[in-house]
């Protein structure tokens, strides 16, 4: 399975990304090994989404970082207005 996750990090902001192993992924966002969310810490993950297609994981992980896609989010209530 491919997973496409939204994370919660400290400066209130949204982090998106794509993995097939969720679980070390989380791991290595929480220990610092990730440059994009070390200095945001601690994060919290808000959903993930769950595919068995490679690349469909990909385009909506790619969706979701659009002005479409965060659109998308806040509608359906996943991140919040802030």
């Amino acid at each position: 399975m491919y997973y496409v996750y939204c994370l919660k990090c400290s400066d209130n902001r949204t982090y998106i990304g794509c993995t097939d192993d969720l679980k070390d992924r989380l791991d290595r966002h929480q220990k610092g090994n990730v440059p994009a969310t070390k200095n945001r810490l601690p994060i919290k993950l808000i959903s993930y989404f769950a595919f068995s297609n490679k690349y469909t994981a990909f385009n909506f992980e790619k969706y979701l970082k659009s002005g479409s896609g965060r659109a998308f989010l806040k509608k359906h209530d996943i991140i919040s207005l802030t």
